[in-house]
Order: C-alpha cells, then structure tokens, then sequence
C-alpha cells in the first residue's frame, strides 16, 4: 500500500466546521502533500494528522507555523486511521503493515497492540475509559470489514455481529453506551452504506437515519448532542478519494435534519476519524480542491 499525493494543481485544506458554523473556515492548506484525518488534541491546541506515511502535528492558534513532524522509530508508512488515546499524551496509528500500534505524540519507540493473525487490522475508536479499542478487521481482500473489540494489552478479542455487510468507523460514543459505525447491511445495493449504533454491552444494531447518499463515519463531539459524518454520492463503492462529497453536522436527536452542510471536493482522507474539538463547538475536516 501506498500513501496518497495530490494531483497536480491540488491542494488540502484543512478547515473546520460545526453546528453553529454556516460556512466552514480554511485554517491552513498546502501543496505539498495529501494530509488527512485530523485528530483534535485534548488540550485544544493541536490538530494531529498523517501525510506521506508520517504523522505531522498543525498549531490551532499559529497554524502559519505549519506542520511539525512527529519521529517514530521502527513503524511502517501510517494511513489515515489513527485516535488519540484518552490521556492525552498517546496515539493509537495504524499503519501500512496491516496493524495498530500505540504511541506517544512527542514520538520515539512504538508498540504494536493488534494480533498477529493474518487479518487486516483499521482502528477507529478507543474506550472513553482507554482500556478497549474497536477496529475493523479485514481477513482477506475483497472481504467485508467486521467490528472487533479488544482490549488495549491485546488480550480478550470479541468479534460482533453486526450483519452480513460491509462495516467501518466504529467509534464509542463519549459516555461509552453505543458504538457508531457505517454498514452496508441495510440495503442490497452494494456499497450503500448508512450511519448505525450498536450497545457496548450488545444487541440488535439501530438505524440512525434512511438516506440516499452513501453515508460514512459517524463522529461525536464530546458532549454528545452533536455529530459529523461525510455523505457519498448515490452509487459510490467504498469511500474513495476526488469526488463531490459533503460533510454533514446532525444533533444526535435527530439525525435526518442537518444543522449544517458543507460541499467538498474530497472523500478519502477527509473525515476518517473523530476530530472534534474538546469544548465541542467545532470540528476539523480536510477537502482537496483542484486548481
């Protein structure tokens, strides 16, 4: 697997968005490389991203300053998967060698947490309580994603069902009582994914809302009474790159009326993960205009 480029004449923005945000800001953009999937710090200061399989920190208040890069030892290109661990000071990547690993976001050594059973292995949620994590593991290519929960020192696995289809971006809710997720399992039409929840302590998964987009990773804010997905147009296969997205902002009571709408040259890369800000007033997002 390769990183992502931008095209000639491309660039990424990384803007910010949220439900009292009519139109979104531009913080910061380059030529230079495709950074994706930012991450907000717990402190509020620093947005955290990956770009040519490195991981990169951008200042919130100096984002002039541009990107600082963060030094790993002994770990592969990173993709666009990657959660901040709940204390603040770590980072779970995962990285082109088809596993997760745990770091600290001042760099240096890193520590592998994922099984080494042949499987594919994409993070996207930690605990609130830090001690689990929710990855989608892919056994074998052109098999559907499933949700795995596992602890943090690799020790009880659960696999949970949740349908036939396609499933990604599980992430816990902030008070840890559903996990969030896209699935395919709704519908017969191949690759039309739509938002769900399934209780941390298990059962039947919930339809958050019927929609004729193609909806991927649903992200709440800390508070809980606010989220942000990206909608997909009608048809589309996965969650690819270079299309004609839109980033949406919901209240988590209704999640078919959106308070917000952002229109976007974008897709992959651009929401992959939670990126809310701790004071949950807004979020990060990344499109990819072309010239």
């Amino acid at each position: 697997m390769a990183f992502p480029v931008l095209a000639d004449g491309q660039r990424a923005q990384v803007q910010l968005g949220g439900p009292a945000h009519a139109d979104s800001i531009v913080l910061w953009e380059t030529t230079d490389m495709q950074v994706e999937a930012p991450n907000w710090s717990l402190d509020g200061t620093t947005l955290y991203l990956n770009g040519n399989g490195r991981f990169w920190a951008l200042s919130v208040n100096s984002p002039e300053s541009g990107l600082r890069p963060i030094e790993y030892d002994g770990i592969p290109d990173l993709n666009n998967d990657h959660v901040l661990d709940p204390d603040g000071k770590h980072v779970f990547l995962s990285a082109m060698d088809g596993h997760i690993h745990h770091a600290s976001l001042t760099g240096g050594r890193v520590t592998r947490v994922s099984p080494d059973d042949g499987s594919w292995h994409f993070l996207h949620g930690v605990s609130p309580d830090g001690k689990r994590l929710a990855y989608v593991e892919i056994a074998e290519p052109g098999r559907p994603g499933r949700l795995v929960v596992t602890s943090v020192s690799g020790g009880s696995m659960s696999r949970i069902d949740t349908g036939a289809g396609h499933l990604d971006g599980p992430e816990w809710a902030p008070d840890g009582d559903w996990i969030y997720f896209n699935t395919e399992s709704f519908t017969s039409t191949p690759g039309h994914a739509q938002l769900a929840r399934i209780p941390d302590a298990g059962g039947a998964i919930e339809r958050l809302l019927v929609s004729e987009s193609v909806d991927w990773f649903p992200h709440l804010s800390p508070n809980g009474r606010s989220a942000a997905y990206i909608s997909f147009p009608l048809g589309t296969l996965g969650h690819p790159g270079d299309l004609d997205v839109q980033v949406k902002v919901v209240a988590t009571d209704d999640w078919s009326t959106p308070l917000q709408c952002y229109p976007l040259f974008g897709g992959q890369g651009t929401l992959n993960v939670n990126s809310w800000s701790p004071d949950s007033t807004q979020f990060a997002f990344v499109a990819y205009p072309m010239a």
